[in-house]
């Protein structure tokens, strides 16, 4: 049984410690506070680590007030490990980014566990949840926390593999509504982990084993990648001829069966997407196959800020205008709406092939203070109205509901709208 001190009304209280504190370690740590767990969390970001301390929050889905309730119900960042000593589960959410070669970089997920396997005690649950492709959890985590502690997985503590699901900016779904999968070394270990996802996740979904939970993340970024790719590759056809390819979702999508609407973009972005293929295509080559659709959706994702770049220059060509010298204005420069995230925005290659087509780049976003692309740094024009005003000619990269729902976008000159939300004579859907 989880749980090694008395908590409210005698019950056992869990002693957990959340390795990694950025959008998926923090809104798990958020969860086990309000099931009245105690909880540390542990990073290696002694800025980050002094912020929380002081009840800021970093996480677009956390706000300042959540966390504040957080510290009131006993949660404590460290960048300590001596917690760990104590620890009845600690759950593992540090990130895994891909190296300079695009291979997968497990350098935090190794060190995590190190320093897990250090002070790893009998009896305990460990949980990863940090995104990897199918093995890592046995190969790597179990070996070097076995090594450290001296104990065995599986039979002196549990090993699990959870895949993180969380969706930044979601009102809809978050921690608790969203189903965990959880797969473990042996089906003691998962049992005990279904045991503890279920004091703060409404439906907890056991599968068979670690590489099954593993392929699953993978699974449903690499679905995703996919599909986002066929509709921009259909993007670029059907511009060419003359075909309204959102008219034609829409659609498509009335149908109530074997059909899901996906949409095209400037590019994708954030830390899955653009990412978590990536690891399965790894994995698969090394036995000796080649994942050509991930790769196919990657190359054609990755030449969509060119091709919008291109969009600019045919607009602009409309007006008897260059790009060169022309002002172009950026709305929305974050990876999603709604959220402040910048990790791998397509706005980031889009404002640098505008740049190197000379140019002048500015852009709005009440999410984004400041905008870096090609070493140059920006600063988010203040006022929406000016700034339209000013521009030769307007994208639209990210839908924030701020933007999107301005009247003033009613009144702007020409604009290229990469997410087919808006509608006018102004109006140019990519």
């Amino acid at each position: 049984v989880l749980g090694a001190a008395d908590g409210p009304d005698g019950a056992l209280q869990v002693s957990l410690v959340v390795l990694g504190l950025g959008y998926v370690g923090l809104s798990v740590a958020q969860g086990a506070c309000r099931s009245e767990m105690k909880v540390t969390g542990l990073d290696v970001d002694e800025r980050l680590v002094s912020d929380l301390g002081r009840g800021i929050s970093h996480v677009d889905d956390v706000t300042d007030d959540d966390l504040g309730e957080m510290i009131q119900a006993g949660f404590t960042a460290t960048t300590d490990p001596a917690p760990l000593a104590e620890a009845d589960v600690v759950v593992i959410c540090v990130p895994t980014p891909l190296d300079d070669d695009k291979n997968p970089d497990l350098t935090s997920v190794l060190d995590a566990a190190k320093s897990v396997g250090d002070l790893l005690q009998p009896g305990s649950l460990v949980v990863l949840e940090s995104t990897t492709y199918p093995g890592t959890t046995e190969s790597k985590v179990c070996p070097l926390l076995e090594e450290k502690s001296g104990l065995i997985a599986g039979t002196d503590f549990s090993m699990v593999y959870s895949p993180e699901r969380i969706d930044p900016g979601n009102t809809v779904w978050g921690l608790r509504n969203t189903p965990k999968v959880v797969g473990g070394l042996t089906a003691r270990c998962t049992e005990r982990a279904v045991e503890f996802y279920q004091q703060f996740v409404d439906t907890v979904v056991p599968t068979v084993g670690l590489r099954e939970a593993e392929l699953s993340k993978l699974l449903e970024n690499t679905y995703r990648h996919v599909n986002i790719a066929l509709m921009n590759e259909m993007a670029v056809f059907c511009h060419e001829l003359d075909v309204d390819l959102w008219a034609a979702i829409e659609a498509a999508k009335t149908k109530p069966f074997g059909y899901e609407a996906f949409y095209p973009g400037p590019g994708v972005g954030g830390h899955c997407i653009p990412i978590d293929p990536n690891y399965l295509s790894w994995v698969v080559r090394s036995v000796g196959y080649r994942f050509r659709f991930v790769e196919l959706a990657e190359e054609i994702s990755e030449r969509m800020p060119a091709y919008v770049a291109k969009r600019v220059q045919d607009s602009l060509n409309t007006d008897k205008k260059s790009v060169n010298g022309s002002v172009v204005l950026l709305l929305g420069v974050t990876y999603k709406a709604n959220v402040s995230d910048m990790r791998e925005t397509p706005a980031r290659p889009l404002a640098a092939h505008l740049s190197t087509m000379g140019a002048d780049v500015r852009y709005f976003d009440p999410y984004a203070e400041t905008f870096n692309f090609n070493g140059v740094e920006l600063a988010s024009e203040d006022d929406l109205e000016v700034a339209l005003a000013n521009a030769d000619l307007t994208v639209l990269v990210q839908a924030h509901d701020e933007i999107v729902e301005s009247g003033a976008l009613r009144r702007a000159g020409r604009i290229l709208d990469t997410r087919g939300v808006l509608s006018g004579d102004n109006v140019e859907r990519l």
